[in-house]
């Protein structure tokens, strides 16, 4: 791989990080989260206006995935809500190349190599670590994190055949984005009643930079696969663990023990065995 592909693929994991940085921080997590669809909402319109649309055949995908992406989004505010950056972070991005692979055995009969079976070990041993000793992972922001996970690897299988019943990634992305935009506020509605927003405000100014820098750091994936190999990216990508205990440090207060910061590396090793 070239320098710049790495470059991009760390970034990515950087920026990654950074926006559930900014998730974590907010005063109310599931408002924040919802102004960061604003965002991406507003970036993806002209998109979704300037190219054709999906096909029919890639509606239901369009539809199931952003779904998928509302319950990720409100799982992942209620682990946060329990659970500190550097614990939440890593058992989510650890647990779903576990759980899909885990699926794709049970469910298909999909045979584990040993890559897999070590991968496998790997992102349990570093749950596991994650939730013991002191300063540990409370029980229920760990069944949140988990449960968070296994949204994302059902949007990820759903994408992964709506993307090529769509036939162009950017216009599946940029209506995945539009549908997610008005299916997220709408649960806000049906949770909390109308969401309020002041742009004067400093937490609507985080929150919408926050749905901006997620919607770079996938950018700068995509623009890394389009260049380099997908399995190294994807490694790469699994740094944004490390990122996210570095992040919680240095800007959250939070605890950074070599433990954790050992657990952190043996998720990501384990999510690297998992996705090569």
């Amino acid at each position: 791989m070239s320098a710049a592909v790495i470059g991009l693929a760390l970034f990515a994991a950087m920026l990654h990080a950074s926006w559930n940085a900014v998730l974590r921080t907010g005063a109310d997590r599931l408002w924040t989260v919802t102004v960061m669809s604003f965002a991406m909402t507003a970036i993806a319109l002209p998109v979704a206006l300037a190219l054709p649309g999906p096909p029919p055949s890639a509606w239901p995908y369009l539809i199931l995935s952003s779904s998928l992406q509302v319950g990720y989004s409100v799982f992942l505010v209620a682990a946060y809500r329990s659970g500190e950056l550097g614990q939440v972070y890593p058992i989510v991005r650890g647990s779903v190349p576990l759980l899909v692979t885990l699926g794709g055995f049970v469910l298909a009969g999909q045979p584990l190599s040993p890559g897999a079976v070590a991968g496998v070990v790997l992102v349990a041993l570093g749950i596991m670590s994650l939730s013991l000793g002191k300063g540990r992972a409370t029980t229920g922001s760990i069944v949140l994190a988990l449960t968070t996970g296994l949204f994302i690897a059902g949007y990820t299988t759903v994408d992964a055949i709506g993307v090529r019943e769509a036939g162009n990634p950017i216009v599946y992305a940029a209506w995945i984005s539009l549908i997610y935009g008005v299916l997220l506020p709408a649960a806000f509605a049906l949770i909390r009643g109308k969401p309020t927003l002041d742009l004067r405000s400093p937490e609507t100014l985080k929150a919408l930079a926050g749905g901006v820098v997620s919607l770079l750091a996938y950018g700068a994936v995509v623009a890394a696969f389009a260049l380099g190999p997908v399995g190294p990216i994807s490694a790469l990508r699994e740094t944004s663990v490390v990122f996210a205990a570095l992040i919680g440090r240095l800007f959250l207060g939070e605890t950074l023990t070599l433990r954790r910061v050992g657990a952190c590396a043996v998720v990501a090793l384990g999510a690297i065995c998992l996705g090569a």
